[in-house]
């Protein structure tokens, strides 16, 4: 039996700790669309920034000596390497599609990771996949819609729900970690993995990794402070609690919060035709994970 209860509510601290990062990981979006740093260099400032932050704690914890820890550390650097590759999509699609979009599509995740755990043996009842429906009917209307408006917002379509699928694995992978690490090893090794992951990327490019005006290195350090530290740090701190299922179903709230900070600050407004393919596409993914009682025999 699976160590997690994937349609328990969470406790009143954890419930807190998922809103600030919703707020946290909302601002991600419209950060990056305003940012002209290249991808590459972006996520290595980003995560190298995280995984300073956490780096203390994780050194007065010590957390690499037995062989459950090494093992641990082992898939927190196995999700680093996913959570790069998500941030290039999703990084990507920030710049070739509206946040609103992107960020809808990324909400895929859910869906995803309730797969998994359906590979995995679990359970999901029959009616829950009316909510599948619904969602792939959504992106289909999103991304047609997108494709009549450009390529490049197709394209930047495509690479959110490539970037959503390899969040789900981003979350599965750290909720395993976490079982054997506290979150500021985990996430000191995850977000270092992640930067030395982005670094390669950059050199390999042949992307600027220093000369930038001041105003993107205040981007990058909203990124870190916002996105990471209050975004994905909170929600990694849920993990050995919470289901992975219903942390990236929490992860829906990150749309509206994006797309209002987009809205007053970038001044984006998605086609009127895209807005009920996301409506949908919310209520598709909601319909799905509420309704499916996931409980895979191991975890």
């Amino acid at each position: 039996m699976s160590k997690h209860d994937h349609t328990a509510i969470p406790g009143a601290k954890d419930l807190g700790l998922l809103s600030i990062g919703v707020v946290g990981i909302g601002t991600s979006g419209p950060v990056i669309a305003a940012s002209i740093m290249p991808v590459p260099s972006l996520i290595f400032w980003r995560n190298l920034g995280g995984a300073l932050m956490m780096l203390p704690f994780a050194l007065k914890r010590a957390e690499w000596r037995t062989k459950d820890q090494q093992r641990a550390i082992a898939w927190s650097a196995l999700a680093g390497f996913f959570l790069a590759m998500h941030f290039i999509c999703f990084f990507l699609a920030m710049r070739y599609t509206s946040v609103a979009t992107g960020t809808a599509l990324t909400a895929l995740q859910p869906i995803f990771a309730a797969i998994f755990f359906k590979v995995r043996g679990g359970v999901i009842p029959s009616r829950a996949w009316s909510g599948m429906l619904i969602a792939f009917f959504s992106v289909a209307l999103i991304t047609g819609i997108d494709l009549q408006i450009s390529l490049r917002n197709f394209v930047g379509d495509l690479l959110a729900i490539l970037g959503a699928a390899l969040s789900a694995g981003y979350v599965l992978i750290g909720s395993k970690a976490q079982q054997k690490l506290t979150t500021s090893t985990y996430t000191t090794v995850c977000y270092l993995t992640c930067a030395v992951t982005g670094l390669v990327i950059a050199i390999a490019s042949g992307s600027e990794l220093f000369n930038f005006q001041a105003r993107q290195w205040w981007l990058v350090l909203a990124l870190i402070i916002g996105a990471q530290f209050l975004g994905h740090t909170m929600f990694n701190m849920t993990l050995s609690r919470v289901s992975p299922v219903i942390v990236s179903l929490v992860v829906f709230f990150e749309v509206p919060v994006s797309a209002i900070i987009a809205f007053i600050w970038l001044d984006q407004i998605p086609a009127a035709g895209i807005i009920p393919g996301i409506i949908g596409l919310l209520i598709g993914c909601g319909i799905f994970v509420s309704r499916a009682k996931v409980r895979p025999d191991n975890d």
